[in-house]
């Protein structure tokens, strides 16, 4: 047993920003199941929402997200999100952090803020098209020479240690984390008073995604196993905007391209989403969604087109040099050629229920970033807000967690057995049962919904998790098994979650129930295990 003041899981902007800053109270794990700057962080393009002009407001941005929250918005966590966000974003600038600046035409420099849907003003603080990778990059720059700091790469966590599970007679706590070592194939036992989760969502639930193979959900499926609650798991929001290439996967085409003007057309160059919405292409992302599957399946076309192709090609160019360089590596040149696209899931707007400070409904498990669930995204989340949620998320978890620390609790944790368990001879099972869920969450449970469908899918799941359990039980612990045990654990919840919410309101469309049901629905989506 190893014993840590701290254990962070997930190198994305919210467990960066944490564990920098509890390094500075005592010594911090901080566990990451790849690489350490292998993170939706770094693969974020389009920047972080933020009131950083004269022309802007908290009130303004604050009605602009919960406009796109579709009534299910925590007020509360909005205005403080929103308003402690300038001084977040100072935070990050101070440890080096670039925005891109432009002249005001008086000589100066002003920061360059984008405009992407939902916004009514131009507040998006971005790098070129690569601002959540500059984020990453800085954040590990001061991460890699803190001595405080314990960077397990390629160490992947299996489950919370509870109290409960061990049987003590107290409050039910997290006391710790097992965690698979994979250089070495042995399972570690960290313990800690304080568990931090922010390991991102779970984008690869489903067959088409924008996010990195490590989106797996694992944070979600193991607060859920130890017993936390969780919260809206049916709104997972997809990006309006993949590229559409058989050889290139996950690529995200930014939003910040409709901000500067790019336009969707059908495949006769016919534009469509004025018919659809008053802001046209910069409306709300499941919107913007909802009107490209139409598209799509009225025509049967295999995918609609953004055309960006109106604005001058250094523009875009020097706006966009990864998205244009990507394309072009496609045989797109993206200042004379459409861009083929469909969208694809991309966020998890639920996640483990949370308070304002990251607290859980487990005591000593907190949350941060994607895998929470706080109350700002409601049920649909407003484009960039994302990275603005983990950074000033990461500061309220750390100050309330360091101003009520107590002397560690004395416990001895037991070590992981794994029994008589043998390496797994028969790993095309775990590939099909991933295959399996990824397109069947895909197929049944995907942009439109029916309670058809979903009570399909939520059959197959529970054939699909007996059999991952037992695989799970039989044969030594791999990566590829963990991920599948909380893919299939995560998929199960989101089926849950939307077969108990009858109505249509933000990403969760269902053909059964197409209206808002402010009656009976104008709640959160909790669920326990029993």
């Amino acid at each position: 047993m190893r014993t840590f003041d701290f254990i962070v899981i997930g190198s994305g902007i919210a467990g960066l920003s944490f564990a920098l800053k509890a390094a500075e109270k005592g010594s911090v794990a901080l566990i990451t199941k790849r690489g350490r700057s292998e993170s939706s962080t770094a693969w974020a393009q389009g920047g972080v929402a933020c009131v950083m002009s004269g022309e802007d407001s908290f009130d303004l941005h604050i009605r602009d997200t919960l406009t796109a929250g579709a009534g299910l918005c925590d007020e509360q966590a909005v205005r403080t999100i929103v308003t402690e966000g300038p001084s977040a974003i100072s935070e990050l600038m101070s440890l080096g952090v670039h925005f891109d600046v432009r002249d005001n035409g008086n000589g100066a420099s002003e920061l360059d803020l984008g405009r992407e849907g939902g916004h009514s003003k131009r507040r998006i603080l971005h790098f070129q098209d690569a601002t959540g990778l500059e984020i990453e990059t800085r954040l590990l720059e001061s991460i890699a020479s803190h001595p405080s700091i314990e960077l397990l790469e390629n160490h992947m966590a299996i489950d919370c240690i509870t109290t409960g599970k061990l049987g003590y007679a107290m409050q039910n706590s997290c006391v710790g984390v097992y965690v698979l070592n994979e250089a070495t194939g042995e399972v570690e036992t960290l313990r800690s008073d304080v568990t931090v989760l922010a390991s991102g969502g779970c984008g690869k639930v489903y067959l088409y995604t924008t996010n990195p193979d490590i989106a797996t959900g694992d944070g979600v499926a193991m607060a859920w196993r130890a017993g936390a609650a969780v919260a809206n798991m049916e709104f997972i929001q997809f990006h309006p905007t993949c590229l559409y290439h058989p050889e290139i996967k996950s690529f995200l085409i930014s939003e910040a391209v409709r901000g500067e003007g790019g336009i969707l057309v059908n495949e006769r160059g016919r534009r469509f989403m004025e018919h659809q919405h008053p802001q046209k292409e910069l409306a709300p992302r499941d919107i913007v969604a909802r009107a490209i599957d139409a598209e799509m399946k009225r025509s049967g076309a295999k995918c609609v087109y953004l055309d960006i192709t109106s604005k001058p090609p250094e523009f875009i160019k020097s706006r966009f040099p990864t998205i244009y360089e990507t394309c072009l590596r496609a045989g797109l040149d993206i200042t004379r050629d459409p861009i083929p696209v469909v969208p694809a899931a991309h966020y998890q707007c639920g996640g483990v229920k949370t308070d304002l400070f990251g607290e859980t409904s487990l005591r000593g498990l907190h949350a941060i970033g994607e895998v929470a669930c706080t109350g700002l995204h409601g049920a649909n989340r407003l484009a960039s807000n994302s990275l603005l949620e983990g950074v000033v998320m990461a500061r309220r978890a750390f100050e309330k967690i360091t101003s009520k620390l107590r002397e560690p609790v004395d416990i001895s944790l037991p070590e992981w057995r794994s029994g008589s368990v043998q390496d797994a001879d028969e790993l095309v099972v775990v590939s099909h049962n991933w295959d399996e869920i990824r397109r069947l969450m895909w197929d049944y449970v995907g942009i439109v919904r029916t309670d058809k469908r979903l009570k399909r899918a939520a059959t197959r799941l529970r054939n699909l998790h007996t059999e991952v359990q037992e695989f799970y039980w039989n044969f030594k612990v791999t990566r590829d098994v963990l991920e599948l045990r909380n893919l299939v654990t995560v998929a199960s919840l989101v089926v849950d979650c939307a077969l108990s919410r009858k109505e249509s309101r933000g990403l969760h469309f269902t053909l059964d129930y197409q209206e808002r049901d402010d009656a009976r629905f104008l709640r959160d989506t909790i669920m326990r295990r029993i």
